[in-house]
């Protein structure tokens, strides 16, 4: 029996088309919250809000572009204002708040070493995954901390950053350390504010970013049987389900951790 642990409350998911974003927003609607899923590309967005809409759920989709300030203040303003705003799903009550915030954009580029990447793969990766995911905290929190019950945020960050390296993901896991670092240091920041901030950090995952050129899925299973004790990646929904105990009352006393989700990888 799925529990209800997000009724009343509306959420805001970034880079909610596709993956652990979809996933997220999917999981966080389907136990009651009012989801506002954002992302670069309006077909994507559309598409997981009509999920959401089939399973029962409430959501508004809204393009927005994470290294752009105004956006992510615009894309906040959407959130709170739903009283003003036109819930894609008929019967949607406003909340008039902003309770869950999941930053989860980001941007895998180069795949090559160090000395080979090009300015603008790293300019890229950095911009979205670290400048991306300050501005969207620095709003949320902005607002949040103005609500008599707060607010809970969570981070996607990586396996590949503050927990291991890999050759030729060197950039990206400069960025998702940031992002680790990030989050525990906003987190001391603002707690006193009522504002509860963590990351969850995803290693291998059922997701297009954890291929390798060239490789199947199937292939890719062959090669986790090896390379991780779980001996399989980990699924979009086993991410999320950390995601929101994180986001959730039951992590009320969890502030400023990491959590890692990689089947043993790092263990």
């Amino acid at each position: 029996m799925t529990t209800q642990r997000f009724t009343g409350r509306t959420a805001l998911v970034t880079g909610a088309g596709s993956g652990i974003g979809r996933a997220v927003a999917l999981a966080l609607a389907a136990e009651g919250a009012h989801v506002v899923v954002a992302g670069r590309a309006r077909g994507p967005l559309d598409e997981t809000a009509a999920l959401i809409e089939e399973a029962g759920g409430k959501a508004l989709a809204v393009t927005a572009d994470v290294t752009r300030p105004a956006d992510v203040d615009a894309l906040v303003a959407a959130a709170v204002d739903l009283p003003h705003s036109r819930l894609r799903s008929s019967g949607g009550t406003p909340t008039g708040s902003l309770d869950v915030a999941v930053n989860n954009a980001g941007v895998f580029r180069g795949g090559v070493p160090v000395a080979e990447l090009s300015e603008e793969d790293w300019h890229t990766q950095l911009d979205i995954n670290v400048t991306g995911v300050f501005l969207a905290l620095r709003a949320e929190v902005r607002h949040m901390r103005t609500q008599p019950g707060g607010g809970a945020i969570v981070n996607i960050a990586s396996t590949f950053g503050a927990h291991k390296r890999s050759p030729g993901a060197t950039a990206y896991a400069a960025t998702k350390a940031a992002v680790s670092a990030l989050t525990r240091g906003a987190a001391l920041d603002h707690i006193g504010d009522g504002v509860r901030i963590n990351a969850v950090s995803p290693g291998a995952t059922a997701t297009s970013m954890s291929l390798q050129p060239g490789e199947t899925e199937a292939g890719r299973a062959e090669r986790m049987r090896e390379e991780t004790p779980l001996g399989r990646v980990s699924a979009v929904a086993e991410v999320a389900a950390a995601v929101l105990y994180l986001a959730s009352d039951d992590a009320a006393s969890v502030v400023g951790t990491d959590l890692i989700v990689d089947g043993g990888q790092t263990a």
